[in-house]
């Protein structure tokens, strides 16, 4: 009898287990990665603050704060995040030459300038 139970639970912990190590995509395409440039986000900055990068670029913003940020273009349309959490990431291609200024909404002291050439 001791046996048979010792089995089982075996059994149900080797089911659990095997559940939990399925892979399913991941519906949040703001955490692919990118090959670009990137923009780096820790400890309420932008690194590098000023990115200088060819018409056709696309750049990404990773967040690496334990905090929320957002990424918004200036005039609040040419780009917008949803709220970052850590790891979290954020592209965007520039399509037309220009110099994109860019700031958090949620702590909007934290800002950064992408030129576009």
């Amino acid at each position: 009898m001791k046996v048979s139970l010792k089995i089982a639970v075996v059994v149900v912990v080797a089911t659990l287990l095997a559940i939990s190590v399925v892979t399913v995509a991941d519906p949040n395409p703001q955490k692919a990665a990118g090959n670009g440039p990137q923009v780096k986000i820790d400890n309420f900055t932008f690194a590098p603050n000023a990115l200088t990068v060819p018409v056709g670029t696309t750049v990404q913003w990773v967040n690496r704060d334990d905090i929320p940020h957002t990424v918004v273009s200036d005039d609040k349309a040419t780009f917008k995040s949803k709220v970052l959490d850590t790891d979290d990431s954020f592209s965007h291609t520039f399509s037309k030459a220009g110099a994109y200024s860019y700031f958090c909404s949620l702590h909007p002291k934290m800002a950064g300038k992408v030129v576009v050439e």
